[in-house]
C-alpha cells in the first residue's frame, strides 16, 4: 500500500521548517566560531532579515556622517530611513537580536558581546534611534538638489551615543572585532 503526504495550502511543514532553521543557525553558528577563532571579520552585512534591534551602553565613534533615505524594509518596498556612516568605533556592551514568529511562538535570535567591540567602515540604516548623544565638530549642511536624499546632511569628528535602541534595517561592517561574543536562541513572550 502508498501512501502520499498532501501539504494543506496555507500551512508550514513543521519538518522542513525546522530543519531550515536548524541548518541556517548551525552555518551562522559555524561562522561566528570562526570569527571568535580569528577575533576579526570582514565585510560583514545583515541585511535582509527585517527590522532587528541593536542595543548597547556606550557608542564612541569618529568620522560621523548621517543623511536620509528611503529604503527597504521586510515589511516595505520603501520606508523612510537615516543612514549612519561611522570610519571607526568602539561598542561596549553590545546586543543584536531579531524575533521571529515560528506558528503561535516567538523566538528571539540574539548575538551579543560581553568585551568591547572594535568595528572599521560602519554602514548602518535605521529607522529609529533613541540615545543620549554627544557630538564634536557638528556641522549640519544643505545642498541644492532634485533628489531630497542628497539635499541635508550631518558631520561630526566624533559622536559618542550612550543608553542606545535602535531599530536598523541594514549593517554593514568593513572588519568587526567581535572577543566574548555569544549568540543564543531562545523562546520569547511576545502579545
Amino acid at each position: 500500500m502508498e501512501y502520499s503526504i498532501q501539504p494543506v495550502e496555507g500551512m508550514t511543514s513543521k519538518k522542513v521548517f525546522w530543519s531550515a532553521l536548524g541548518t541556517g543557525i548551525l552555518v551562522l553558528a559555524l561562522l561566528l566560531v570562526s570569527f571568535g577563532i580569528s577575533g576579526v571579520a570582514y565585510a560583514v552585512p545583515i541585511a535582509g532579515v527585517g527590522d532587528f534591534y541593536v542595543e548597547f551602553d556606550k557608542l564612541e565613534g569618529n568620522g560621523y556622517t548621517f543623511y536620509p533615505k528611503m529604503g527597504e524594509t521586510s515589511s516595505e518596498d520603501s520606508a523612510p530611513q537615516g543612514t549612519n556612516l561611522i570610519e571607526t568605533l568602539t561598542i561596549n556592551h553590545l546586543q543584536l537580536y531579531k524575533d521571529f514568529k515560528v506558528g503561535g511562538n516567538w523566538i528571539r535570535v540574539k548575538i551579543t558581546a560581553s568585551k568591547p567591540v572594535q568595528i572599521t567602515g560602519l554602514q548602518h540604516d535605521a529607522g529609529l534611534i533613541e540615545a543620549d548623544a554627544k557630538f564634536q565638530n557638528l556641522a549640519l549642511k544643505e545642498t541644492h538638489s532634485d533628489d531630497w536624499q542628497k539635499q541635508f546632511q550631518q558631520t561630526s569628528s566624533k559622536i559618542t551615543l550612550e543608553h542606545a535602541k535602535l531599530k536598523t534595517h541594514y549593517l554593514f561592517q568593513k572588519t568587526i572585532n567581535m572577543n566574548g561574543m555569544r549568540l543564543t536562541v531562545e523562546k520569547v513572550n511576545k502579545k
